[in-house]
């Protein structure tokens, strides 16, 4: 079984591209990931349960954080398929995958197949792509979007049609009403940026840009509307803590740049470094490759600007600095510029014909090879997963040897050959952490596991109630087949008639004890915020001190 060098088989790369989407499908099944993944599918089930597709609301309260859309795909997948874990992630996977399809398009007109099929395989290899499609939020939505929107609006400049700048504009849109108007800054970025670079003023002053802002405001028009209807003809709503708070303000200010300058409802603090060290793990294990190619592309582009394209370099930097200079700062936010960082990766990898460069980056390809194994080997050890199948046992030797005993060595190292490599210990890696780890990490959220016990055990239908205790509320509430009654922690609220089945901390069922409330013990559950891993927790030995106990109890 020979791989050829610089004619790798088009073949392998389409086996190698089903299972890096195998890969990213191997979460789905695996529990919503809280606070946020949670928060997000409990407000979409309301949207269903209460057919009011209008309002974002929670607990009963309303909801005024993020746009629309995600929470309309996601209600609509839920009519059809039920409030299960795979009807919400499915559609920020598909829309994920549907990234890596324009991502291909995108690399192919710019550049060849082969340079399409590494930047789409490279991009479904990204750590954090894996991580977002495993806890999933507004970013594979986004992703997905705004290369889709970039693609369409770079066909409508090559080809002159006004059919691809609809569609352009019409993901453009959704992408708004995923995350607010800076989901624009890569669009423009890309598009503009090549533009300028290139000095084709003509095109960049062209009318059709005017009508793509006319057309991109039609479109968000849905947006606009429900926020008027449930925020800005209520000025008696108390949001954030106050009255007269209007939705299409935030939606077109607040959420943004007030995020961004610091001055709205909802601040943060920023680092500009925080998002170049965030890079260097979320983008493996490709990073070292991405600020190699980045460099590379600057300095030969800077000689003979109109030979080269600029829409990448220009919409993934735009947007990282941007990102840089913002006062609110988290990792994920990166994922929409994953694809035009791939694409840089993958066209450097593919003109990169020195064969001294060529060592040097398999050296380094294998240094981050055996640090991505060796570091996956020690969580195994160290954190002893309660799940680990044969399955995976078997899918991860049979990688590794492949990896290892990489076929067609003996002919010499290509750039393919690193890059089959760099696949297979990403593929090893993640099929460990979707198969073993993930499942096994979630026992430790608690709110879905009493959620699924209580569902099993409650044959006599007897009411729910949960204390509220946020963060942890959200993941018990959408676990929960009966509606769930929130009651405060002294016993305050929308308190069931009794009997009643109550999931709680142990220490507020102690207290709700003492004064007087009758409560029979029915499970225990060890309980850990899953987002915020420390090696204290993640150690087997030193685990027990991390956790705090919940339970599941009657209340007669």
């Amino acid at each position: 079984m020979e791989i050829p060098g610089a004619e790798l088989k088009k073949e392998w790369l389409y086996l190698l591209f089903g299972i890096a989407v195998m890969v990213n499908l191997s979460a789905i099944f695996i529990p919503i990931t809280g606070p946020d993944g949670t928060l997000y599918a409990v407000i979409a089930k309301t949207m269903v349960q209460h057919h009011n597709y209008i309002a974002l609301m929670y607990h009963g309260k309303d909801w005024l954080d993020k746009p629309h859309f995600p929470f309309w795909i996601t209600a609509l997948f839920f009519n059809f398929f039920g409030f299960t874990t795979w009807a919400y992630k499915l559609p920020g996977i598909l829309f994920l995958l549907g990234g890596a399809v324009y991502t291909y398009l995108f690399a192919r007109g710019l550049y060849n197949k082969q340079v399409a099929l590494w930047s789409a395989m490279i991009l479904l290899t990204a750590q954090h792509i894996i991580l977002s499609n495993n806890d999933v939020r507004a970013e594979p939505y986004l992703t997905g979007l705004i290369i889709g929107s970039v693609y369409h609006f770079y066909r409508a400049y090559k080809i002159d049609s006004f059919l691809q700048m609809v569609m352009g504009c019409a993901l453009a849109a959704c992408a708004i009403m995923t995350k607010g108007t800076f989901a624009l800054i890569p669009v423009v970025g890309a598009i503009g940026g090549h533009l300028i670079v290139t000095k084709q003023w003509k095109a960049l002053f062209n009318w059709r840009w005017l009508i793509a802002l006319v057309l991109i405001t039609v479109f968000i028009l849905p947006e606009i509307w429900c926020l008027y209807q449930q925020f800005d003809i209520h000025p008696e709503k108390i949001i954030f803590g106050q009255k007269g708070v209007s939705g299409i303000n935030f939606f077109f200010w607040d959420s943004q740049f007030g995020r961004f300058f610091n001055t709205g409802p909802i601040k943060g603090s920023g680092d500009p470094t925080f998002f170049i060290h965030t890079l260097l793990w979320a983008f493996l294990p490709w990073s070292l490759l991405l600020f190699a190619s980045i460099y590379r592309f600057i300095k030969n582009g800077s000689k003979n600007a109109r030979e080269y394209e600029w829409f990448n370099i220009c919409g993934g930097l735009l947007t990282f600095f941007v990102f840089s200079a913002s006062q609110f700062q988290l990792p994920h936010y990166l994922n929409i510029v994953f694809p035009f960082f791939a694409i840089l990766t993958a066209q450097y990898l593919y003109h990169t014909t020195s064969a001294k460069t060529i060592r040097i980056i398999g050296a380094v390809q294998m240094g981050i090879i055996v640090l991505m194994l060796l570091l996956i080997s020690l969580l195994h050890y160290y954190f002893e997963p309660q799940i680990f199948s044969w399955f995976t046992w078997i899918v991860a030797v049979l990688l590794f040897l492949w990896l290892l005993f990489l076929p067609g060595l003996r002919n010499g190292i290509t750039w393919e050959k690193i890059g089959l490599r760099t696949l297979l210990a990403s593929f090893i890696v993640n099929i460990y952490l979707n198969t073993s780890f993930y499942p096994s990490l979630m026992h430790y959220q608690a709110g879905s596991e009493a959620a699924i016990w209580i569902n099993s055990h409650n044959s006599q239908n007897l009411p729910v109630a949960e204390l509220d205790e946020p963060p942890y509320v959200s993941a018990f509430e959408f676990y929960s087949i009966s509606p769930v009654k929130i009651i405060g922690s002294s016993g305050e609220g929308s308190i069931p008639a009794r009997p009643f089945l109550l999931y709680a901390p142990a220490t507020a069922i102690n207290s709700l004890s003492k004064n007087g409330w009758h409560v029979q013990v029915l499970s225990t559950f060890e309980r850990y915020w899953i987002t915020r891993l420390k090696p204290s927790f993640l150690n087997k030995s030193t685990r027990k001190p991390e956790l705090t106990t919940t339970m599941a109890v009657l209340v007669k």
